[in-house]
């Protein structure tokens, strides 16, 4: 294993036992179709089954947390927690976009930095952990880097609609309401990018997301959590 990658390693509690999981995982197809070497594989196949496991692992730990929450809340809460704007979040705390193997072209646009391309990659990783060690080594991983979303999920699924939440506290609060406003749609129509801009009185945040909506709830949440920290 390639010593820049222990970091990441140290970041995830894991150390993989064969290292080829872990370098596919890191391989945009942007990377493998501009790589000489035909032998290469994308990550896309173990993002695929990177959604399953954390969508197990998530319901398995919720189940565990609240016991008395009914089987649509736990969805919706599920679908929450595992939502692009929450992965990339995740993908960001460990830095993993500076491990992502991307195409010249990609890199030279922000693709590090893509909440798309975050999100992705963080599930092929944990695709990854999951083969090499197996079932607990995944929940350990996914228990662990989603601890501090776990903490902030309350008995309905409400507590994870930050635009309901960030409405209530401005009008209760300020007065007033927040305006949003799509300032930019990057990326082809199969793999775009919204960027929104959320204005509250003096308070200016941007969110982003593969819809125009995920993209609102991520700029609600950063502003109703500056707003919370301020009281």
């Amino acid at each position: 294993m390639p010593h820049e990658l222990d970091a990441l390693q140290n970041a995830l509690h894991y150390t993989f036992r064969d290292p080829r999981y872990l370098r596919e995982a890191l391989q945009h197809r942007s990377y493998v179709n501009e790589s000489p070497q035909g032998d290469l594989s994308d990550n896309e196949t173990l993002e695929f089954l990177g959604d399953a496991v954390l969508n197990l692992v998530v319901g398995h730990v919720l189940m565990q947390r609240h016991p008395r929450m009914k089987e649509g809340d736990l969805s919706r809460t599920r679908a929450q927690l595992v939502s692009e704007a929450r992965l990339a979040e995740v993908a960001r705390a460990i830095d993993l976009g500076r491990y992502v193997r991307l195409g010249k072209g990609e890199a030279q646009t922000g693709g590090r930095e893509k909440p798309s391309i975050l999100s992705d990659t963080l599930e092929a990783v944990l695709a990854a952990v999951y083969l090499d060690g197996g079932y607990q080594a995944a929940f350990d991983v996914i228990a662990s880097r989603l601890a501090f979303q776990f903490e902030a999920v309350g008995s309905t699924v409400a507590d994870a609609d930050f635009k309901s939440r960030l409405q209530e506290y401005a009008q209760n609060h300020m007065k007033t309401m927040p305006a949003y406003r799509v300032v930019s749609a990057r990326g082809p129509d199969h793999d775009k990018v919204f960027e929104v801009e959320l204005k509250l009185q003096g308070l200016s945040v941007q969110g982003s997301g593969r819809s125009k909506k995920t993209a609102e709830q991520d700029a609600a949440r950063q502003a109703f959590q500056i707003l919370s920290d301020s009281d």
